[in-house]
């Protein structure tokens, strides 16, 4: 496939709070553009276009659309943003693919592995590249915590990884927010919140399956329709070959936490932002005694978007790779090792939180091509 000379042309379909952050993350990639925005609503897509322009604009605004089917017969979009509920996800994923379109979703990627698994087929089969929107994979600070899990001398043989992500939404929030609405956010916290907390325990373990998994749901929402509701708080426990293991926690109705430590033989290292950097935090990370302040780093850290941010980067990164002409296998690999074990954690829990065994081939068939 031959690279392009032009910039890659974005349309974000819908518009969730999280597409205005990304947004901005598009207009200081570089080598993106946003050219179109779907919304149901077309009065609400065109404001959502007016207050973007005013804080971060566009040389040519880009053109509200009342359908999402519109946007995605534009000839003049490259690939698409999908922010939509977790259960819409599989269908608008499949029609953007079948339309020629790249796709960044957003996490998690779909209702269960099956689903995925489709959508991923689809998105090979069309050629087009598929990842999950996960900010924190794409912050230059992975690298040198990756080097530094490397170093023998400083942590070691891992054996524990540990972390939690949370934040207090209150009595409305629980009640009333999309995300505690089981039949378009049917894996509640777990989704929404533990997702990036198994993610961490993959990357640390080099992608490494664990061989099984058990799931606790401490809280969660009202049934609807006789459906299970969807968790408010769950904790989760990952066993990994040669002893390793991970333990997570993730909540809706507990103070904001986001932190992950990693314990090996000789060092531990610690992060207390791994999600979404603060400047709050005065260090990017610490292992053992050795803080690794943020100030003089050389990383731009922080939650306002600038072009050095992770989501920036995120952008940056897929436009370049589709540009150029390029496919990465990794990224839905990724996405599908990460479903694959949210999937295990909460059939745990629905099971009285028996242990359960982890495999590609577990109720979903044959991990798909590149996927492995």
């Amino acid at each position: 496939m031959e690279a392009s000379n032009h910039p890659l042309r974005w349309g974000i379909l819908g518009t969730a709070g999280i597409a205005a952050k990304n947004w901005k993350a598009i207009r200081l990639t570089g080598n993106a553009v946003v050219t179109a925005v779907a919304s149901r609503d077309l009065e609400r897509c065109r404001r959502f276009i007016d207050e973007q322009q005013a804080v971060s604009p566009f040389a040519d605004p880009p053109e509200a659309l009342g359908s999402y089917e519109a946007l995605i017969a534009r000839r003049d979009v490259d690939a698409i943003y999908i922010p939509l509920p977790t259960a819409l996800r599989k269908a608008w994923v499949i029609r953007a693919a079948e339309a020629g379109k790249h796709v960044i979703c957003e996490k998690p990627c779909a209702i269960n592995a099956a689903e995925l698994k489709e959508m991923l087929k689809v998105c090979r089969d069309c050629d087009v590249q598929f990842m999950d929107g996960v900010m924190f994979m794409h912050n230059e600070r992975m690298d040198r915590i990756r080097a530094v899990l490397n170093d023998a001398e400083q942590i070691g043989s891992v054996r524990r990884i540990q972390s939690a992500f949370s934040f207090f939404g209150g009595k409305e929030f629980q009640q009333e927010n999309i995300r505690v609405q089981s039949e378009l956010e049917p894996l509640g916290c777990l989704g929404d919140l533990g997702w990036y907390c198994i993610r961490y325990a993959l990357w640390v373990m080099k992608w490494q399956l664990p061989v099984r998994v058990v799931g606790r749901i401490l809280s969660e929402a009202a049934s609807v329709s006789g459906q299970p509701g969807s968790p408010l708080e769950f904790s989760g426990e990952l066993f990994f070959e040669g002893g390793v293991s991970s333990g997570f926690y993730c909540s809706f109705g507990v103070d904001g936490q986001q932190w992950v430590v990693v314990n090996g033989e000789q060092g531990t290292l610690r992060c207390s932002d791994f999600v979404i950097p603060t400047s709050q935090i005065d260090t990017a990370y610490e292992v053992g005694h050795q803080r690794v302040p943020k100030e003089g780093s050389g990383m731009e850290l922080g939650t306002e978007t600038n072009p050095g941010s992770q989501e920036t980067h995120m952008f940056r990164s897929f436009s370049d790779e589709v540009l150029n002409g390029r496919r990465r296998e990794d990224w839905p690999s990724i996405a599908w090792r990460t479903q694959l074990v949210t999937d295990a954690c909460l059939a745990s829990a629905r099971a009285e939180s028996r242990p359960l065994a982890v495999s590609p081939e577990r109720s979903v068939g044959i991990l798909p091509t590149g996927c492995g």
